[in-house]
């Protein structure tokens, strides 16, 4: 580090996160070797998040309801030279981690100045249950694949870099992380920081893993081929973590069977499902570094030989209209002959079993 440490803006979006909040904060107040500030932009908590937020010293504001807007008002305000943003439910676990993504960031802005960076996820969990599935989570968010990265593995830029990113888009109250750091994938460069960030895996817990990753999956992939429709028509496609309970996924598949019929029509359901053909495959690489963490008592840590086989195959045939076609029959058949009437029977057991 210099001798005086560059200023840096820790900006946390709110929303009724009293609970959470002082924990972060605590975390936050023991880091060393470097001077920051913090701004909380809250979207109207009801609860005592302001005067947590004030009672260890941060900045309030208010600004619109949703993490884009939020983050953006803070960012308006802030006087660092670097901004960095995380969820309110993050844990810091090392009293230099800061000072050290600080460090990491700088040693690559002589070269590029368009450049950004996130941390590791660690999960914090209530329950031993899906320990490989949240090890695969864990050990992807060190990557920096397209749409492996979200807002709870923070987001650390300069100011000047936020700025001519356009800050975040405001359209959605989510999937604001995944745009900015896409964007950033395309106009600059994003890297793993040092470190790691501990997170809450309340909403996993709650919804079911299983559940909630079918439902990003979906989220990602309709995302991807442009068809907005689904987000402003989904019922409770996004919740509060304090509002969760166990997921539904019978809803979303009805609406999406909905969209077929009343905006697609046959030729323009064939269209997006040939899109999302291919948009899984170019994430089929996620398959083969599944088997490398299924594996990894056996190859050791940081050794990803089927995930370097996928690539090198890949290569070869990363413009083929068959395979995306191919693909996207299946992906047809998968979620919409196997998985929408299998939840459809499950939900409709489970809200029975609930009366």
């Amino acid at each position: 580090m210099n001798d005086i440490a560059p200023l840096l803006s820790v900006i946390i979006p709110t929303l009724n996160e009293a609970s959470h909040l002082p924990l972060l904060l605590g975390d936050l107040n023991i880091q060393q070797k470097i001077t920051f500030e913090i701004i909380v932009a809250d979207g109207g908590s009801e609860d005592a998040t302001r005067s947590t937020a004030e009672e260890f010293g941060a900045d309030f504001i208010t600004a619109a309801s949703g993490r884009g807007a939020q983050m953006n008002a803070a960012a308006e305000r802030a006087s660092g030279a670097h901004l960095l943003f995380l969820h309110a439910d993050s844990r810091i676990n090392d009293a230099n981690l800061l000072s050290n993504a600080i460090d990491a960031l700088m040693s690559k802005s002589p070269l590029q100045q368009r450049v950004a960076g996130h941390f590791r996820l660690r999960f914090i969990r209530s329950t031993a249950r899906n320990k490989m599935a949240y090890r695969y989570a864990e050990e992807k968010s060190a990557f920096n694949r397209v749409n492996t990265t979200n807002g709870d593995q923070g987001l650390l830029l300069s100011r000047d870099f936020f700025r001519d990113l356009g800050g975040f888009d405001e359209r959605m109250p989510f999937l604001e992380d995944q745009r900015i750091t896409e964007k950033i994938r395309t106009q600059g460069e994003l890297i793993t920081l040092p470190g790691y960030l501990a997170t809450s895996a309340r909403r996993f817990e709650t919804e079911g893993f299983h559940r909630r990753y079918i439902l990003m999956s979906m989220m990602m992939g309709l995302y991807s081929i442009g068809e907005d429709s689904f987000f402003t028509r989904a019922p409770g496609v996004y919740r509060l973590q304090q509002d969760t309970g166990k997921l539904l996924l019978s809803p979303f598949f009805c609406l999406l069977r909905q969209m077929m019929l009343d905006e697609w029509g046959l030729d323009g359901t064939i269209h997006a499902f040939y899109l999302l053909g291919r948009y899984i495959r170019q994430n089929l690489w996620q398959m083969f570094f599944f088997i490398d963490v299924l594996m990894r008592p056996l190859i050791g840590i940081g050794r990803y030989p089927s995930l370097n086989t996928y690539d090198r195959m890949s290569g070869a045939c990363k413009n083929s209209r068959i395979l995306d076609a191919v693909t996207g029959l299946i992906s047809f058949i998968w979620f919409m002959g196997v998985l929408a009437p299998f939840f459809l029977l499950v939900d409709k057991s489970e809200s029975k079993g609930k009366l």
